[in-house]
């Protein structure tokens, strides 16, 4: 059935005895787990340590990533978040969900194993580790594009290492199962490249959908934010 059909179908009620939070979050962190131990630490050196994954609906991006974003109330230990903007779940091929996933990964890994740009910056060491994992830096989401900047997409080597990776993960039958029943845009509106390049920030002339509630103004992040 096509993701569309499920969208425009009558809500009927859950019958799974599953919780979708918990579904929802398990799947994230099962892609999570599986490009840490397929990408990351062979082909890197190092796995990524743990974080937090979150829901966020921020405007014109398909994901970020926030260092030491989390603290635990009791023990005082930190965490980084990377954040998955669900309104895109259901007009994306999985495939470029899970790679805007990947590079928030890259830039966590970067954070804890290398050297960061100044606040947003995307820089050579970064977009060399994008490469050696088989996303290749762009700011169009096409080849040709800047590989280095302040707000950088990617498209994906064709038979490279994400692309095998992230193969190797669908034969398991994964899924994100919940998807955003009202998405900002149809996918008639996506701009070619969206599909074609793997980009994890929106053009500008994507926008939110009259009528639909902007939330994400005057977001304030005090750690360093990579999208």
């Amino acid at each position: 059935m096509e993701e569309t059909d499920v969208m425009e179908k009558a809500v009927a009620p859950v019958t799974s005895t599953r919780a979708p939070t918990q579904q929802t979050y398990d799947e994230l962190q099962e892609a999570f787990d599986h490009f840490n131990e397929t990408l990351f630490l062979p082909i890197l050196g190092h796995l990524l340590p743990m974080c937090i994954i979150t829901l966020q609906r921020e405007r014109r991006t398909f994901g970020y990533y926030s260092d030491e974003r989390f603290v635990n109330r009791g023990e005082g230990g930190v965490v980084d978040e990377i954040a998955m903007n669900p309104s895109y779940f259901s007009i994306r091929p999985i495939e470029h969900t899970l790679s805007t996933l990947a590079h928030e990964m890259c830039h966590q890994y970067q954070r804890h194993f290398g050297n960061p740009g100044r606040r947003g910056y995307h820089n050579r060491e970064w977009s060399g580790m994008m490469g050696r994992l088989g996303l290749i830096s762009s700011s169009t989401g096409q080849p040709g594009g800047r590989r280095v900047g302040e707000r950088m997409s990617h498209y994906a080597a064709p038979d490279g290492p994400f692309e095998q990776s992230c193969a190797e993960l669908l034969t398991r039958n994964f899924r994100l199962s919940w998807i955003d029943r009202y998405p900002p845009v149809s996918p008639d509106e996506l701009p070619s490249n969206m599909f074609a390049g793997d980009d994890d920030v929106l053009p500008a002339p994507v926008l939110l959908s009259p009528g639909l509630p902007d939330d994400s103004d005057d977001i304030v992040e005090e750690g360093e934010v990579y999208d």
